[in-house]
């Protein structure tokens, strides 16, 4: 049998557009002489839909598209995931189109319920497995965590009979790490069940989730035999053949490249995540504050890859504290990626700002409020333009930093889209250098890189004046942030007591900043947003021993 898995790039919402894109990989297929061709989880609709769900003429949409769909695509079989009412109730489910019409439908059984995911908010979960014949084989057809808990799959087909293929319908998020888990899992299922195994995963930015793609075939004895474009549209091909000893898996199309490493594959997603949620929300330019510091520097580079030099704006607004130095590299940084670059001094407004407060009882001309009103000035500035140019405006704090609080309410995160918002910041200077290597030229200039980080915002200011450095830092973010450790835990592990209670405390008060953030690209096992909700008042406190 001749199997094509149509990974592509779904819209949340669009049905029409979403069902075209399938249309046209159908045509393709056909040309290829495929007899089973397979398209993502949710593909009808994008994923995650979420309170759309809730909506009735959302479905029945759905059910029209599904419908459409079969009768303009009658040849062979299709597998296409999609949002199905079904006696009141709402399921995750995947159609089988055949001559015309839909034959059969699976509903996902197993429902994730933690970080992005809330299924079980909006779907019941389906009771019931479906194993088809296409071609002579024995199909079992999945849903993404359907496959994920194989001894519970072994129990759910146990009365199937013989097994020949397990399929699986996908819209699995990236993050750094994710592919090793998947290509685990793939393989356990195909060696479990002695057969072949074909995963087809959405990909495409949606809001702050990137999905990468990477849809894979393995080989009875687990081997992963083909994969698809990683962060790209692909129709990935190849002929599955059943044998005494197993099930034989022949890739009919060329391998796709992969990301090299760690590295290029969070600079791939960042770059995907930005072109999506920029274009996917009507926009086609884009601007920032170029500040001649790494954080500027590499959001500058990942918008212009990701949507080409002559839609992004930098601008550089530099008060009395910015050296000659970084409003130097400012300058270089827009002139090596061939940007439009302003210079909009802020001195005269600060001015005006700090004398008008004088008013005020209490307002000073040095403290943290002056410092603030300096980021708000900027913010103004960005937004002002945004709203006159028609432009996204994209901030560059890292995760560090929006962890702890490090940046100025309505200052520095004013703006529609957070580039680096999940990248800690001992990881932006790893993109910093991948983005000079793989230009084969210094974009981002060196002195960028090994300057010390400051704020800029009073004379002499440095990062570590009031965070501990970032090598240090990000350690304890990681264990307090995306492991979900105790102080005491973290103590324990040799991290020093005073700073880890200082980092705890910063991140628990700042909960009410993060939620007044915008969204930004998630790339580590939990990002600040859905993947992590904490009650902004909240008084309890990490640092306590629960004995």
């Amino acid at each position: 049998m001749r199997i094509a898995l149509g990974q592509f790039n779904a819209v949340v919402g669009d049905l029409s557009g979403n069902a075209e894109k399938m249309r046209s990989m159908y045509a393709e297929a056909l040309r290829s002489n495929v007899d089973l061709l397979i398209f993502p989880e949710l593909a009808v609709c994008g994923y995650p839909p979420e309170d759309l769900l809730h909506k009735k003429h959302f479905l029945q949409h759905n059910l029209f598209t599904v419908k459409k769909l079969a009768a303009d695509c009658p040849k062979g079989t299709i597998i296409a995931g999609f949002a199905d009412s079904y006696e009141n109730d709402c399921y995750n489910s995947a159609a089988i189109l055949q001559n015309g019409a839909i034959s059969k439908i699976y509903r996902k059984v197993l429902l994730p319920n933690y970080g992005v995911f809330d299924e079980r908010r909006y779907f019941q979960a389906g009771t019931e497995p479906l194993v088809i014949g296409i071609a002579g084989l024995s199909v079992a057809v999945t849903i993404c965590a359907d496959v994920w808990d194989i001894d519970w799959l072994a129990d759910f087909l146990k009365d199937a009979g013989r097994i020949q293929m397990v399929l699986n319908i996908s819209a699995s998020p990236f993050y750094m790490g994710k592919t090793k888990q998947r290509q685990a899992i793939l393989s356990r299922c195909a060696k479990e069940f002695n057969c072949a195994v074909s995963y087809c995963n959405l990909v495409g930015g949606q809001d702050e989730i990137v999905f990468d793609g990477r849809s894979m075939f393995a080989d009875s004895s687990g081997k992963i035999v083909a994969c698809a474009k990683a962060f790209d549209e692909d129709l990935l091909i190849a002929d599955v053949t059943a044998t005494d000893k197993g099930v034989r898996v022949e890739p009919a199309t060329a391998q796709a490249p992969q990301p090299s490493d760690l590295i290029d594959e969070v600079y791939q997603g960042l770059v995907l995540g930005t072109r999506d949620y920029v274009r996917k929300n009507g926009f086609t330019k884009v601007l920032l504050g170029l500040s001649g510091g790494v954080d500027s520097s590499v959001t500058a580079a990942i918008a212009v890859a990701a949507l080409g030099a002559e839609n992004v704006v930098g601008i550089t607004m530099p008060s009395e504290f910015n050296s000659p130095e970084t409003i130097a590299d400012a300058k270089k940084v827009a002139r090596n990626l061939g940007i439009e670059f302003l210079n909009i001094p802020i001195g005269p407004t600060l001015a005006q700002f700090d004398e008008a407060l004088k008013a005020a009882p209490g307002w000073g001309s040095k403290g943290v409020a002056y410092e603030n009103l300096q980021a708000r000035i900027r913010g103004s500035i960005l937004m002002s333009l945004s709203n006159s140019i028609g432009s996204l405006v994209l901030t560059s704090g890292n995760k560090s930093e929006t962890a702890v609080g490090y940046a100025t309410l309505y200052g520095d995160t004013a703006g529609g889209f957070a580039v680096i918002k999940d990248v800690p910041k001992t990881f932006v200077y790893k993109l910093a250098k991948h983005i000079n290597k793989i230009a084969g030229r210094q974009i981002i200039p060196a002195s960028v890189i090994t300057r010390v980080p400051s704020a800029e915002l009073r004379p002499g200011q440095k990062d570590s004046d009031t965070l501990p450095e970032y090598d240090l830092l990000d350690k304890i973010l990681k264990g307090y942030v995306e492991e979900d450790k105790s102080a005491q835990q973290l103590i324990e592990s040799g991290l020093p007591q005073d700073v880890v209670h200082k980092v705890i405390r910063m991140v628990d008060r700042n909960e009410y900043k993060r939620r007044q953030s915008p969204p930004g690209v998630k790339i580590t096992p939990k990002a600040f947003g859905k993947d992590r909700r904490l009650p902004i008042t909240n008084r309890y406190s990490s640092c306590e021993d629960a004995s």
